[in-house]
């Protein structure tokens, strides 16, 4: 028997894994009151705003993929919110902006986690409002125990919150002082906002539907609205060093609505692996699968090798190229043909013995890549690190920075949610006095550079890191998985989704297996830096392997024995009914239950 941190759970009843251990246990307790997987992932995700406040917010972001009992196919989760009417890319330029900066009121999108929690309440949920947000209120209003990491956050950013923050220094620092790790923390203006919230959607009538749909229009264009247009719009400190306001109104709010997505897909070694689209960076980890199919090696599958960890690399390294030409919330993304085998096949050809320093991205139909201006003149990742910068994770050291979080839940029915929530850090926006919670800063991931995919345009999502994962068999979900973790995300889980699926191994085994990736290609957030050939590992990969990989060209990096990956998984046996779940036990926080 292979020795792992903690067991693989098994059970009948359901299944809860996620980045905090009362928030897997809040979920819990949904299911074990009669509500669904959606009921308890939508309260989890409104603890998890108290819990790992530093790595979501309610004015954040959150992509799920959702799997209903009865329902042939998954859906898509879409709550990710766009940019401002008033985010042009004239205006970023008349302030003396190349890139959006990493934090602060000018960095805001469209706040969209709420709405899109309400919305997959209303439409899957069984719970009413009121019972769903009592966790949350609960937390709020006595207290939830304080993380290290969310003091040693506060203390990062002490200098920016009392010189200019102020309103973060009123609940972040009270007395001078951050919450110490351990203590009793709430939020009583949060609480008050729930509550609010709840009575909202009383007040419109006793149905449960009704009562969702009033919460969310208090959300998007009542008193919540009311008071983001307030605040919004005054200057503070970004990370350019200097202050500026947001251009975020209440009608931008009013003009957003969560949807509902088709899914991208792949058949691949007898599973379908499930992706949102290429708003999101998803169908990176498709194309990587297509690739390593295309090699036509099955030594190749094996992330624990020199050889597979080469060629995992390679394959990821063009699927990203391939990302950063082609993916954003536009109409005319090449998706059908970046996900064909003829695609990967023609792609797979370019992998060689050596690690490729260089971005390539391919030519789908034809077409001529571009990419923005900015990636030739930024080849090397070493910055000094921004305190205020949230979901990067790991730089170019291997020093691990920001996160984000993730809920797994299957039920005892079949139904089954891999969501991943993010932005709204603590970090990177002043926190609004009466609402308790600051702006996102997810903006930061669009150019400003016309003609790309992911060039600012009013209305026009950020293409998103986050990036929920669900596995189908023979139609039915079985799998559930996600982790935080930047653009890393993608890459943790196709070690994971190897080894469960390929090697065999449990689900903790899968979790607890050493993990590394790639930093060879541009990242995501300010100041969108990449470092070529760059292979971050945990330093329990053997030095035998990592002097392979040197010998091979990669600039090899190492990293803490436990640093490098945060994923969640939880399963479902159709024919035995069988559940499973697991939980990164990296950072200690990460927890799974069930039963």
């Amino acid at each position: 028997m292979t020795f792992t941190t903690r067991p693989t759970l098994e059970g009948t009843f359901g299944m809860v894994s996620s980045t905090h251990w009362i928030v897997s246990q809040t979920a819990m307790r949904i299911l074990e009151q009669d509500g669904n997987a959606f009921d308890a992932a939508v309260a989890a995700g409104f603890v998890l705003h108290l819990a790992e406040p530093h790595l979501n917010g309610p004015a954040g972001e959150v992509p799920a993929i959702v799997a209903a009992a009865g329902e042939s196919e998954p859906r898509v989760l879409a709550g990710q919110g766009p940019a401002p009417a008033g985010a042009t890319i004239e205006h970023f330029r008349s302030l003396g902006f190349d890139l959006i900066p990493g934090s602060g009121p000018l960095a805001t999108a469209v706040p969209g986690a709420v709405d899109a929690w309400l919305l997959l309440l209303r439409d899957y949920g069984t719970k009413p409002l009121e019972d769903v947000l009592a966790p949350a209120i609960f937390y709020a209003q006595k207290g939830i125990p304080v993380l290290e990491r969310v003091t040693t956050t506060v203390e990062s950013v002490r200098e920016l919150f009392e010189e200019d923050w102020t309103t973060s220094a009123d609940l972040w620092l009270p007395g001078g002082r951050a919450p110490q790790p351990g203590t009793l923390f709430t939020n009583p203006a949060y609480a008050s906002t729930l509550e609010r919230l709840v009575a909202e959607g009383r007040s419109a009538g006793a149905d449960r539907e009704t009562q969702i749909d009033a919460a969310r229009r208090a959300w998007g264009s009542g008193f919540v609205a009311e008071a983001l247009d307030a605040f919004a719009r005054k200057p503070h400190r970004d990370s350019s060093g200097e202050r500026h306001a947001g251009v975020l109104t209440g009608d931008d709010l009013a003009a957003y609505e969560a949807q509902w997505d088709v899914p991208a897909t792949v058949d691949w070694q007898g599973v379908t692996v499930v992706k949102a689209r290429a708003w999101t960076q998803g169908p990176a980890l498709l194309q990587t699968l297509r690739l390593l199919d295309a090699l036509d090696d099955p030594a190749a599958l094996d992330p624990g090798t020199s050889h597979g960890i080469h060629a995992i690399t390679e394959s990821m390294k063009l699927a990203f190229a391939d990302r950063e030409a082609w993916y954003g919330d536009v109409d005319d993304v090449p998706l059908e043909t970046l996900l064909s085998v003829e695609y990967a096949a023609e792609r797979a050809r370019l992998i060689g013995d050596r690690a490729s320093r260089e971005l390539r991205p391919g030519s789908p139909d034809g077409r001529t890549p571009r990419l923005a201006r900015h990636i030739g003149v930024s080849e090397e990742a070493g910055s000094e690190a921004d305190a205020t910068l949230g979901e990067p994770t790991v730089d170019a050291t291997g020093e691990t920075r920001g996160d984000t979080c993730h809920v797994d839940v299957v039920d005892r029915w079949g139904n089954m949610i891999s969501a991943t929530p993010s932005g709204g850090w603590l970090q990177s926006s002043p926190v609004i006095p009466e609402l308790g919670f600051p702006l996102g800063s997810r903006l930061q991931m669009l150019w400003l550079e016309e003609g790309l995919p992911t060039s600012l345009r009013p209305g026009r999502r950020p293409r998103t890191t986050l990036t929920p994962t669900m596995v189908l068999r023979d139609g039915a979900p079985v799998l559930a998985c996600g982790s935080p973790g930047g653009d890393q995300q993608e890459q943790w889980q196709l070690l994971f989704l190897l080894r469960h699926l390929v090697g065999g191994q449990s689900l903790q085994e899968a979790i607890d297996a050493p993990a590394w990736h790639t930093l060879s290609f541009p990242g995501s957030f300010y100041p969108r830096e990449m470092a070529p050939a760059a292979l971050v590992v945990e330093d329990r990969i053997s030095p035998e392997i990592r002097g392979v990989l040197a010998d091979r060209g990669h600039d090899v990096r190492e990293s803490g024995p436990w640093t490098l990956g945060r994923m969640c998984a939880v399963t479902r046996d159709p024919v035995t009914g069988m559940l499973r779940a697991g939980a990164n036990p990296r950072g200690m926080q990460g927890y799974a239950c069930g039963r």
